[in-house]
């Protein structure tokens, strides 16, 4: 059942979507939360249970993936998720007036959720990737594992710093969190942040 938007909104996300950003974003934090944990000897000596953390971030990180799969049934998020693999050339132009902090039009996504996307993809995989060969070391030899652990440590760091990025950003716009949380925005706010951006 569609519900149709408010007088003076417009639907940005489904139920669907927001369901993705919400499962993604809680696999994604658990796994961050329990590395920091893993990592930091005064969080580990306070949690103690190693075992068991170990366990959590190793199946919140291989389900980290699984809500986008599953979102790909829903045509919405096929659809956003085109809208966020293409640049056009306004995200150039958005680029350069954001250097300046000057206002420019965007489409749905501005080019930085765009890049933010692209790179939580990507780390997620190499994350996995590196994960899964430390997880069974058997399988690699002694200079992958090596390799893997460094690459690991180094990229969970940088993806903290992208996820805190993201919910430092978020914390500035109370309206584009409205967005996520109901699934409409104003048509105000659609036309001041994202004014390319077509129902």
């Amino acid at each position: 059942m569609t519900i149709p938007p408010r007088d003076g909104s417009r639907r940005r996300f489904t139920v669907a979507e927001r369901w993705i950003h919400r499962s993604t974003a809680g696999l994604l934090g658990t796994t961050l939360i329990t590395a920091a944990f893993l990592y930091l000897p005064m969080l580990s000596e306070l949690a103690g249970r190693r075992y068991l953390l170990v366990t959590v971030h190793e199946w919140s990180g291989i389900a980290a993936p699984v809500p986008v799969l599953a979102g790909l049934l829903s045509r919405a998020f096929r659809a956003d998720l085109a809208r966020l693999n293409r640049f056009g050339q306004h995200d150039r132009g958005w680029w350069r007036a954001a250097l300046r902090r000057r206002p420019h039009p965007s489409g749905k996504f501005n080019a930085g959720q765009k890049l933010y996307a692209s790179l939580l993809a990507g780390g997620t995989l190499v994350m996995i990737g590196t994960g899964l060969i430390l997880w069974f070391p058997r399988l690699a030899p002694l200079v992958y594992r090596t390799g893997a652990t460094f690459v690991h440590d180094w990229g969970a760091l940088l993806l903290g710093a992208l996820v805190a990025g993201h919910i430092g950003k978020a914390s500035n716009d109370p309206e584009a969190r409205a967005g996520l949380r109901t699934g409409f925005v104003s048509d105000a706010w659609a036309r001041r942040h994202h004014e390319l951006w077509e129902e």
